[in-house]
């Protein structure tokens, strides 16, 4: 009895201190000052750096090393070699790690999901090591492939030593870094399915249950944020790479150092603050609509309309309502036959004089080929 009303006590603890201490209000109005040692902000769709400061150093960010852990699970999915439903076994190794855990036991079976839930809400670092020893063997053949991917990621200045971010003489990344693995993470939509949840439970297999909660209190407290990963060491200070977005913009936004827990939360929401009030995602080209029309030889048509292959939208300073040009370059001699989809031209982007995006320009209908009745019918309608 007495443990249970421990338990609960400490339940409470988690839920009522979150609330006394970060508050909507405190996120939706923060104007914090930057003190944390490296931080950035970017635009998600075109990766432009809204604002940033010492982005480049090479420093610890703890836990935040669990992004790229998550997006090789996620990668392996997507090769099929690991569902949701896989059946994980665990070492002695994984269930022993210290910091932030889920107490999982030793030598039992858990699926992937709740491998995944336990790191994306509670950081947990037994949880990292159990998926990273079932997709590689061992952590350290892992963390290889952690490195790997990281480089072919261009982050070059980041160096993994375990798949946790528990502390290591060599393992460090950059604000910068750290703001491109989100970027390549948030492209799996699995990740959503965990990172907005607030409060869950581990059932173990034993009957036993963990309390989840999740560490980015930015999650509930910042209107729009839906992503993010949490770190803290007395080496890294407290770290946090968060995600928001707000109708067709979504900003990232990276602080490393920061001097408490409540200091990274907020500064993360000025750092969107700033972006949403001085920025947005403006529909340069649209799909959807026709951009013109074309001469079609040889078709029973005399003209047919054309279109961008792919919508762009591009990011600007709110008012500036010339900053984007686009140039029309149509091929020469476009005649039928034509199927649905055909490239026909090229729609080029430009922003400052330096080109943003090349996008093909298609015709969306089928168009046929005169028959030689047709072309006769033709020329005599001419005279």
């Amino acid at each position: 009895m007495k443990k249970l009303l421990i338990t609960i006590c400490c339940v409470l603890c988690i839920c009522i201190i979150p609330l006394s201490g970060i508050t909507q209000a405190n996120f939706a109005y923060a104007d914090e000052p930057i003190t944390a040692k490296s931080s950035i902000l970017i635009d998600y769709s075109s990766g432009e750096v809204l604002e940033e400061n010492n982005a480049d150093e090479k420093l610890p960010i703890a836990s935040m090393v669990k992004m790229m852990t998550l997006l090789l699970t996620f990668e392996e999915m997507d090769k099929g070699n690991l569902a949701l439903d896989t059946k994980i076994t665990t070492t002695e190794n994984a269930s022993g790690m210290g910091g932030s855990q889920v107490f999982i036991d030793p030598y039992v079976t858990y699926s992937a999901e709740q491998m995944i839930k336990s790191v994306i809400m509670a950081s947990a670092n037994d949880a990292s090591v159990a998926l990273a020893e079932h997709i590689s063997g061992s952590e350290d053949t892992f963390v290889k492939k952690m490195n790997e991917r990281a480089k072919n990621l261009g982050m070059t200045n980041t160096l993994y030593a375990n798949c946790t971010g528990l502390p290591e003489p060599e393992q460090y990344s950059s604000a910068r870094d750290v703001s491109t693995l989100m970027k390549e993470l948030l492209k799996h939509d699995i990740y959503f399915k965990y990172s907005t949840i607030w409060m869950d439970e581990l059932v173990h297999p034993s009957g036993r249950k963990t309390e989840l909660v999740n560490t980015n209190k930015l999650t509930r407290y910042y209107k729009g944020c839906d992503a993010g990963k949490t770190g803290s060491t007395s080496e890294a200070g407290y770290c946090l790479c968060a995600s928001a977005k707000r109708g067709d913009m979504r900003l990232i936004s990276v602080v490393i150092g920061a001097k408490t827990g409540q200091d990274r939360f907020n500064e993360s929401a000025s750092l969107f603050n700033y972006g949403f009030a001085n920025f947005e995602n403006k529909n340069i080209v649209s799909s959807e609509m026709p951009l013109g029309k074309i001469e079609v030889k040889k078709a029973k048509i005399n003209e047919a309309d054309y279109y961008a292959e792919k919508s762009y939208y591009g990011l600007c300073k709110k008012g500036e309502d010339d900053a984007f040009k686009t140039e029309i370059n149509i091929d020469e001699n476009v005649s039928a036959p034509i199927k649905a989809g055909d490239r026909i031209g090229t729609l080029t982007v430009i922003k400052d004089g330096q080109v943003k995006e090349e996008i093909n320009l298609i015709i969306k209908e089928d168009i046929k080929a005169l028959s030689y009745k047709d072309s006769i019918k033709k020329v005599i309608s001419k005279w």
